[in-house]
């Protein structure tokens, strides 16, 4: 269990990187910063996409990692008390 505990805090740290990335303008053209890019959307994008369907529009706001955040944590301590 505690392996895949590691593994959903792992996740969590690359759902915020993506997260951290969407604020900061990036230059794409550098192949390194392009395949890091590339990583983080083929990574969290499977995940993040339901749930962004799911949610109700809320004005501009993209509240899909608050959700996976709180989805981690909640299947993090179910694991830990098992």
């Amino acid at each position: 269990m505690i392996i895949i505990v590691q593994l959903l805090t792992v996740y969590s740290y690359i759902v915020l990187a993506r997260v951290l990335m969407s604020w900061i303008p990036l230059d794409r053209s550098n192949p390194t910063i392009d395949r890091i890019v590339q990583f983080l959307y083929d990574a969290t994008e499977p995940v993040l996409q339901p749930i962004r369907e799911a949610l109700p529009p809320m004005g501009g706001f993209d509240l899909s990692p608050l959700v996976v955040f709180f989805g981690i944590n909640v299947l993090s301590r179910i694991l830990l008390s098992l």
